[in-house]
């Protein structure tokens, strides 16, 4: 599957489990409701996790495209410090 389907899927996955927060919040409190809530939870969190790594990895994707077109080697493992601003100095510190 193409990474905007997964994208798209696991979106449409945490709009679905929200719902079922929503309706279990709404029923009285039971053992059921409450292992509704824990359960439609349970899929919010692993839908809202799936999401975060599909868009990481589309960021990933996209960084590559990009290097490749301003034809980099690779990327630095670590940030480019000596590109960072430096704080001002201030004379006698």
């Amino acid at each position: 599957m193409a990474l905007p389907k997964h994208l798209d899927d696991a979106a449409d996955r945490l709009h679905e489990a929200f719902a079922r927060i929503e309706d279990a919040r709404a029923k009285p409190t039971s053992q059921e409701s409450l292992r509704e809530w824990l359960s439609a939870l349970t899929d919010y969190a692993q839908a809202l996790m799936d999401l975060h790594e599909f868009s990481n990895e589309s960021v990933h994707e996209k960084l590559h495209l990009l290097s490749g077109l301003l034809k980099l080697q690779s990327f630095p493992e670590e940030p480019l410090r000596e590109l960072e601003p430096q704080a001002p100095q201030t004379p006698g510190t």
